[in-house]
């Protein structure tokens, strides 16, 4: 008796078509937001390796759409959709015209080898406290 009416509490849970459906939703919102702005952060606000990529585009003179996973109720699941996408569930993922270019330390070194401007087709000043 006392299993069963566990069971009654637990297996609806389990049996949520919900979590499929939004990561569908979260997976579609990711690749609309990709493919409608040419640079794009997924980021924590809080978050330093976020701030150290962010900076990077601030020194190009360029403007990043971020998304603050943190103050979204569906950050958590973007985050999720995220990591089945690009295989990474850390933050920042940084993404220009479409194509995924890494987290913080993937950002920074595009930077500083210029392929990062040449992606935007901008010119590129270095800073060495990034």
């Amino acid at each position: 008796m006392i299993i069963s009416i566990a069971l009654m509490l637990i297996v609806p849970f389990l049996c949520t078509p919900t979590t499929s459906s939004e990561s569908k939703s979260e997976g579609a919102f990711i690749k609309k937001t990709i493919s409608s702005h040419s640079i794009v952060i997924f980021s924590k606000s809080y978050c330093p390796y976020c701030k150290r990529a962010k900076a990077v585009f601030k020194e190009l003179n360029q403007t990043p759409h971020v998304i603050e996973l943190d103050q979204r109720e569906d950050g958590w699941n973007i985050q999720d959709a995220l990591s089945e996408i690009v295989g990474r569930r850390t933050v920042p993922q940084v993404f220009i015209n479409g194509k995924h270019i890494g987290g913080s330390d993937d950002t920074v070194e595009a930077y500083e080898s210029g392929e990062l401007a040449k992606l935007l087709g901008v010119s590129a000043q270095f800073k060495d406290d990034l």
